[in-house]
């Protein structure tokens, strides 16, 4: 009768794999950062107490107090509602790169790890792609599409894409040699449930953790190319614009700079740590050394 109710019902699957994904009180502490930050910016329009397009001159790079919590900019604006609304486009075009990468990726490295002769010619091409710097090759991309959110996800995409295909395929020829995946093909299992139910489904969790590392890399890579002018317009607000808008008045007034950083560095840190959990958890040896 004093029994619990987890000792009385057994825990499902996913509560199971959470239970265990939690379990590290750092892993925990990053996915409320996440939820909150992300739960911020969907909710923008109700958080935030100021337009954050609206300009008060006669306000302008005021140090926080009660009516603007993280101060003002150089234009008068509240910085604590520009990093709200920032947050909503900087991961936005985070997850947007994620999914253009982890769909055109994971395809490919389907293709190049189960058909050999696409293996040369994809895996030639990855090579190449991950032989400029990432960042330099994004500039590139951007100077070249031009200065937009889409041309910023578009250059991203290609830049990260590569990694997903180099994973996918370094896993792929793993499963496609295992005895249900030649059981399958024996019985005459069609090509696209061989590729899409047996193989995909056995290494989506590399997939996922990589797609964590992508969401990360692709804050910091979009805050990068708009503190350097070649990101989105000055007129949308970023983490990265709110930086480059505020670093010549950094001496006299940190906190245009310091709220905009804080909030990529937890934001980054958090996914990367997230990431390390669920590496952690979906490899068989790591996930015995815990």
């Amino acid at each position: 009768m004093a029994a619990s109710l987890s000792s009385v019902m057994p825990a499902t699957g996913a509560a199971l794999f959470f239970r265990r994904l939690f379990r590290r009180k750092l892993v925990l502490a990053a996915a409320i950062i996440l939820l909150i930050a992300i739960v911020a910016a969907l909710f923008a329009a109700l958080i935030t107490p100021f337009d954050p397009g609206a300009m008060r001159v006669a306000r302008r790079l005021r140090a926080p107090d009660g009516v603007n919590w993280f101060g003002t900019d150089e234009l008068g604006r509240d910085v604590f509602s520009r990093i709200i609304w920032g947050g909503r486009a900087s991961l936005g075009i985070g997850a947007a790169v994620v999914i253009f990468s982890v769909s055109i990726g994971g395809l490919l490295g389907l293709l190049a790890g189960y058909f050999r002769r696409l293996d040369a010619v994809i895996m030639r091409i990855v090579d190449a792609l991950m032989a400029l710097p990432d960042i330099l090759l994004a500039i590139f991309l951007v100077a070249v599409l031009g200065a937009s959110a889409f041309n910023v996800i578009l250059a991203l995409a290609i830049v990260y894409t590569p990694r997903v295909i180099r994973v996918v395929r370094a896993s792929t020829l793993v499963v496609r040699e295992l005895p249900f995946v030649e059981a399958a093909r024996a019985l005459g299992v069609s090509l696209h449930r061989i590729l899409f139910v047996h193989v995909l489904l056995n290494v989506a969790s590399p997939i996922l953790v990589q797609a964590t590392f992508i969401f990360a890399y692709a804050v910091l890579a979009e805050a990068g190319l708009s503190f350097l002018g070649a990101g989105v317009p000055p007129d949308i607000p970023t983490w990265g614009t709110m930086i480059a808008s505020g670093q010549q008045y950094a001496d006299r007034a940190f906190w245009v700079v310091l709220f905009p950083g804080l909030a990529i560095v937890l934001v980054a840190l958090s996914l990367q740590i997230l990431g390390d959990g669920l590496r952690d958890m979906l490899d068989p040896k790591l996930r015995k050394a815990l």
